[in-house]
């Protein structure tokens, strides 16, 4: 879980960076989707650390 929320936040950043970059509608639907993926990661960070090994 560890792995997957590193990878939901990496993309996360790559979509914010790419979503600035978009004009318009889907500019803004890219950023949400990026953010999204962020908050998911962090998410699944904190699950991971909770649960027992």
């Amino acid at each position: 879980m560890k792995g997957i929320g590193i990878a939901l936040i990496i993309l996360g950043c790559i979509g914010v960076l790419m979503g600035g970059m978009m004009f318009g509608d889907i500019g803004i639907a890219a950023l949400i989707g990026a953010v999204t993926a962020i908050l998911s990661g962090i998410g699944f960070i904190m699950v991971n650390k909770r649960l027992p090994a």
